[in-house]
């Protein structure tokens, strides 16, 4: 098997999995019961968030606990508005988000709030001269990816801060931040809110999490029920917080010669790429980790079948996309046949260049057949 889908989820490390199976033996006690074991999970869970935090910079208390980025992303802005809705009822945001900030946005337009799309450059960057004529007195929030799931466009945040800090000290800056978590080192403290989930660095599904100023005060979405903090309510799941941790620490081992891995892998695939009769919508503004294109003529879902029978696994769009289109590279291409035709390929310091030798092989075949097929 060949995978190369690693944007959508990454296998879980042997080590995060051994974490998470001896705390589910160990620690037994529900963290809020007063007794012994309850002492013993909650201490675990302490330590846990402790690592987690001095990790990614923050402090312990700005650290809230999620089921995974969708939830943290649907807490951050549900909760943002609820809260400060008294300020205004104006939204910034980008036509390269995830469905979970789309989705809420949406919702939240229903319900008498204005959401505007900054506009972005020709390499899908924020164009900062009009988000500053986008920012009003009424702004309340601003949310912005810091890198793009479908065709990897980073975003400079700390640029973005400076704008709105600058035209409007009180709206909220929120980032997802689920697809640099892993594999960029990124500075939290020009956000007030940043989303992430665990599953993108090689850690356990359900759980991820909300990285919130400790000043700002939101809205929860779930009431009842004592957890790590006031902002999200429910038992808090020791074994999924301990292999947060361990996977987030493991991640930035050595993380200067992964991230020259991921390089040479991408240098390696573009080069090759660039010589079949395709279109590569990612560019220089982009992560290593991936690699956007389009076919010419060729249904991407076919193309992504073909492949996979022959056990090699890349994607179409992000895999919580809606649509028959790519909203990504349509917003970057402004081509509706290029956003229909593309194809993701998603690199990890696991892959191999005899992995990358298999897939050129094996994608030139499935051209060479569906462009004779039609």
């Amino acid at each position: 098997m060949i995978y190369l889908d690693y944007s959508a989820t990454t296998p879980v490390r042997e080590e995060v999995i051994d974490t998470y199976s001896s705390v589910c033996r160990d620690f037994i006690g529900n963290p809020n019961s007063l007794h012994s074991l309850g002492v013993k999970a909650k201490q675990l869970i302490d330590a846990s968030t402790k690592q987690i935090a001095d990790i990614l910079g923050v402090k312990v208390s700005e650290v809230i606990y999620t089921s995974g980025a969708s939830e943290a992303n649907n807490l951050a802005i549900k909760g943002v508005c609820s809260r400060y809705e008294n300020r205004g009822h104006h939204i910034i945001t980008t036509e390269l988000e995830h469905s979970s900030i789309i989705a809420p946005l949406n919702y939240l337009s229903s319900k008498g709030f204005d959401v505007s799309f900054v506009k972005l450059d020709e390499n899908g960057q924020v164009d900062l001269k009009n988000l500053e004529e986008l920012i009003r007195d009424d702004t309340i929030l601003v949310s912005i990816c810091s890198v793009n799931s479908e065709v990897g466009i980073c975003q400079d945040l700390e640029k973005i801060s400076k704008v709105i800090r600058k035209k409007n000290p009180k709206t909220i800056f929120h980032s997802d931040v689920t697809q640099s978590i892993g594999k960029m080192k990124i500075n939290l403290s020009c956000l007030d809110m940043a989303s992430m989930s665990c599953q993108k660095f090689y850690g356990m599904k359900g759980i991820g999490a909300l990285i919130k100023k400790e000043s700002l005060v939101i809205d929860p979405l779930i009431h009842g029920g004592k957890s790590t903090t006031i902002f999200r309510s429910g038992t808090p799941a020791t074994p999924l917080i301990a292999s947060f941790a361990k996977a987030l620490r493991l991640m930035y081992e050595d993380f200067d010669t992964k991230c020259e891995q991921v390089k040479e892998i991408h240098d390696y695939l573009l080069n090759q790429l660039k010589e079949l009769d395709i279109s590569i919508n990612s560019n220089s503004c982009c992560v290593n980790h991936v690699i956007n294109i389009s076919l010419n003529n060729i249904k991407s879902e076919v193309m992504l079948h073909a492949l996979e029978e022959k056990d090699i696994f890349i994607s179409t769009q992000t895999a919580c996309s809606v649509g028959d289109y790519s909203k990504a590279v349509y917003a970057v291409t402004k081509d509706k046949n290029r956003a229909s035709s593309s194809l993701r390929i998603s690199l990890s310091y696991l892959t191999t260049k005899e992995e990358i030798d298999t897939f050129i092989e094996s994608f030139k075949e499935c051209l060479k057949q569906l462009d004779f097929g039609r």
